[in-house]
């Protein structure tokens, strides 16, 4: 398995390709380019491509109480 980030991932094909790749759209990756999401590339053993994104825990900024 080899584990590439997207702009990589993007700069060695296409964003149609990638697209198609990953199952989809080209403005999908277009978008997570632009605003420099960190996504991760998976190619498996059998030639099939996966992605995942790190994000933060909790992805939600934290609620403070009232005093």
């Amino acid at each position: 398995m080899k584990r590439t980030p997207l702009t990589t991932f993007v700069h060695e094909r296409t964003q149609e390709e990638c697209a198609a790749l990953l199952g989809c759209t080209q403005g999908a990756i277009s978008k997570a380019l632009r605003v420099g999401r960190s996504v991760f590339v998976t190619e498996h053993d059998d030639g099939t491509f996966s992605a995942e994104e790190l994000r933060p825990f909790p992805s939600q900024a934290a609620k403070t109480q009232a005093a």
